[in-house]
């Protein structure tokens, strides 16, 4: 099933996008069934385009995993058969031996014929992909891997406010996270006014929050905060233009731009972005593709690197991670 085959399936009878739901979502634990915790054990596919992949890099990076999971990379641009490992020496994934991340879904299912998708955990042993979760992995990280967290890893995902942050994430994921596809991919004007209008609602909610707050949850960086900005920094350089998300920039929302430009000279945050991965994937998508190949040169990236000068809303204006007692 090719690219263009892939948008037409996930379109709903009313010209809504419906993104394909995940396949492989065994969990991380000791429990019978599910997945080790162990270093070595497993590759971490990732696109540097993709904001649900995005995430994996931020947590693990945040968390002192990098020894403990390995990372492999995809091609921007997605081949006819999904992403391929082009960015390597001979088109092979050092670690793999695969071409085609394909390769690795059909390791695990031989009957497999979705959207193979980024990220996607590989068992080294088998060449297998054994969690392509996009919506748990983060709290895997934060939690069942906590004991190969490094020295002084900050806490993303407080017990005490778990309930409150997996609520502000579902609102995030339908009408931020995902609510730029929805706009992006409708194939119907209603459908796509519906999501634009719950899109900027939730971005007038979230400014309204943070004028008060130094991040979602207050002084501290949590899981929440990573799954806004990996939509937020996309957002002026893809979503605004390629989705057609464009009531306003996010460099006009004073505080969610602050909040944004704050996040990003985080450890963890700024270095794993890729601007160029991020517009020449979004621009070569079929469905907003220019005739002619080109790839938008703006927004200026030099706006990233001014001062937010938010740590007046912090009670700990130098310390954004809640450490663990």
């Amino acid at each position: 099933m090719t690219s263009k085959d892939h948008l037409a399936a996930e379109a709903g009878p009313r010209g809504e996008f419906r993104r394909q739901q995940n396949r492989f979502t065994t969990p991380f634990g000791p429990g019978d069934g599910e997945l080790p915790v162990e270093a070595g054990r497993y590759r971490l596919i990732v696109g540097n385009l993709c904001p649900w992949a995005h995430r994996q890099l931020i947590a693990r990076e945040v968390l002192g995993l990098q020894d403990a999971i390995s990372v492999g990379v995809v091609d921007p641009i997605r081949g006819e058969d999904g992403w391929e490992f082009n960015l390597d020496e001979g088109g092979v994934d050092p670690v793999l031996g695969i071409h085609e991340l394909r390769e690795a879904y059909l390791a695990a299912d031989p009957t497999f014929d979705g959207r193979p998708t980024v990220p996607a955990v590989v068992n080294l042993t088998t060449g297998a992909v054994v969690n392509n979760d996009y919506h748990r992995l983060t709290n895997y990280w934060e939690v069942q891997w906590a004991p190969l967290h490094g020295p002084d890893a900050p806490d993303l995902y407080p017990e005490a406010l778990r309930g409150e942050i997996d609520e502000l994430n579902e609102v995030i994921f339908h009408n931020v996270n995902n609510g730029v596809y929805k706009c992006g991919f409708a194939r119907s004007q209603q459908a796509y006014e519906r999501a634009y209008d719950a899109l900027f609602e939730t971005l007038d909610q979230l400014e309204a929050r943070l004028a008060t707050r130094r991040f979602l949850f207050g002084d501290f960086i949590t899981d929440a905060d990573i799954r806004l900005w990996v939509t937020l920094v996309r957002f002026d350089a893809a979503y605004h233009g390629a989705f057609h998300c464009n009531r306003q920039r996010l460099t006009e929302f004073p505080n969610l731009w602050g909040y944004a430009r704050d996040l990003y000279r985080t450890p963890g945050f700024g270095s794993t972005t890729n601007f160029d991965h991020i517009k020449r994937h979004y621009y070569s998508i079929p469905v907003v593709k220019s005739q002619f190949g080109i790839t938008p040169k703006g927004p200026d990236e030099a706006g990233w690197t001014t001062d937010p000068r938010r740590e007046h809303l912090s009670a700990t204006p130098d310390e954004k991670f809640l450490r663990r007692s």
